[in-house]
């Protein structure tokens, strides 16, 4: 018999997990660095509208439940709020603070298959390219004109 975490539960255990593995303290001590506002949001994460540092270069940014942007509150909702609701997801898999060495290294392999940040990192594929303003685009190899 499969049993199915309801999402709230699976929220919940999200935030506590992101709370032990320092992944979302990094995310508020980023957020303060940063002079965001933060404040509750929606499926467990913290909202910090206002971020001032321009790195990294996305429209918003997740580390551990708290989801960064540059943007007054009221920008994080739909399509884009779940997209960074499953990053906070992956630090649970990467056991937290690692995923800040390996989302980088996934961005790297991205433009080296093919020249964008985001369509072959893996981290952004599995949160949904297109609901993150992501676009897929075909690997360098496969756009090589023939001679």
């Amino acid at each position: 018999m499969v049993r199915v975490v309801r999402p709230g539960t699976w929220y919940r255990v999200r935030r506590v997990v992101n709370w032990v593995n320092l992944s979302t303290p990094a995310g508020l001590l980023i957020a303060r660095i940063g002079g965001a506002t933060t404040r509750k949001g929606e499926f467990g994460l913290v909202y910090a509208h206002g971020y001032r540092i321009p790195f990294p270069i996305a429209s918003a940014f997740t580390v551990g439940n708290v989801v960064l942007t540059k943007y007054p509150d009221g920008f994080l909702h739909g399509r884009l709020l779940a997209h960074e609701s499953r990053h906070a997801s992956q630090y649970v898999a990467c056991i937290g603070l690692p995923m800040l060495i390996l989302y980088p290294l996934s961005l790297v392999v991205s433009v080296a298959v093919c020249g964008d940040i985001a369509a072959w990192n893996v981290f952004e594929r599995l949160a949904n390219l297109e609901d993150g303003g992501y676009r897929r685009c075909p690997p360098r190899w496969r756009r090589a004109s023939p001679h």
